[in-house]
């Protein structure tokens, strides 16, 4: 699985490392760090939570 995050869309709620902090690392300004990334299998429903979190729907997960 992949996670492709949209960084002019993140505003930087932060709401994806609440939830995957091992996923999601964010800047020094609170924005996702990642643009994209492939996710272990042992770490997909987190990743998964993490977007489902995000409210700008920045983060796009592909299988």
């Amino acid at each position: 699985m992949k996670i492709v995050v949209d960084r002019d869309a993140c505003q930087g709620h932060g709401r994806c490392a609440v939830y995957a902090p091992e996923v999601y690392e964010l800047d020094d300004e609170g924005y996702c760090a990642i643009t994209e990334m492939l996710v272990p299998p042992a770490q997909e429903e987190d990743a998964i939570s993490g977007a489902d979190a995000c409210p700008e729907n920045a983060i796009e997960v592909i299988d």
